[in-house]
């Protein structure tokens, strides 16, 4: 199939960089595979490169090292309280991953991760996994009071129960498509918006004047777009603090 510059959904295409195949299993690495790796890449240079030097005044990259470090252990902390700091390395990881994977998607020519269902649900999965096994070994079957809430009357008990452990099991599903969608829609906009203007210019002087708004809403989109980015990296992260919450206080 020829490449359609207009094509909106050609930005969303995997393929492999490197085949790889063992009997039946495809392990190829791939464009998603490639920026993935980028995006630890660049996060761990980042954070080690401004932070080496450590100044008591500190340089505009060790400021927002710092700035970030902080926002993140006020949001566990106030979500999960001061016994939730255990989980600081591993929500500041998940927050800082889908943040510069999110912003990576904005740059030309790169590769959103985010917008594809699969990388976000293995990070759900990832978030719930922990969620319970730690649950599970810090407090035994008492976890499982997460799903008997204070107060509910036996009658009730077993349609609250259900209810509970429903809400419990689509947590990973609305997790995963919150970040997957909001990302896929906003680029899918963005590409249909350009190639608006790409469409109008090539019917001359009358096409390039009507080509001028949908200009103007591709760089407002953009700037909402960033703002998209950022946003979802931090719903992502206080839902999972939400979530760890639940794991170090499961009868409250």
């Amino acid at each position: 199939m020829a490449y359609d510059p207009i094509d909106p959904i050609h930005q969303f295409q995997i393929f492999r960089i490197v085949p790889i195949k063992i009997g039946s299993w495809d392990f190829s690495f791939t464009n998603s595979a490639l920026f993935m790796v980028l995006t630890v890449a660049v996060t761990a240079g980042f954070l080690y490169y401004t932070t080496r030097g450590r100044g008591l005044v500190p340089s505009r990259g060790q400021s927002i090292t710092e700035l970030s470090y902080e926002f993140t252990a006020n949001m566990l902390r106030d979500a999960a309280g001061t016994a939730g700091m255990k989980f600081f390395p591993f929500v500041f990881s998940i927050f800082m991953f889908v943040l510069v994977a999110n912003l990576f998607g904005m740059m030309p020519y790169f590769f959103t991760v985010t917008s594809h269902l699969i990388v976000t649900f293995a990070l759900a999965m990832l978030v719930i996994s922990v969620v319970v096994v730690y649950g599970l070994m810090k407090h035994g079957l008492h976890f499982f009071h997460l799903f008997v809430p204070p107060g509910v009357p036996a009658a009730l008990l077993p349609l609250v129960v259900l209810i509970e452990v429903v809400s419990f099991l689509s947590r990973p599903v609305s997790l995963s498509v919150r970040l997957f969608a909001n990302m896929l829609a906003g680029h899918i906009t963005l590409k249909v918006f350009a190639g608006f203007i790409v469409s109008l210019s090539a019917l001359g002087t009358l096409g390039i004047l009507g080509s001028i708004l949908p200009l103007a809403m591709v760089v407002a989109l953009t700037a909402l777009e960033f703002l998209v980015a950022a946003l979802q990296a931090y719903v992502f992260a206080v839902l999972t603090c939400m979530y760890l919450n639940d794991a170090i206080h499961p009868g409250h």
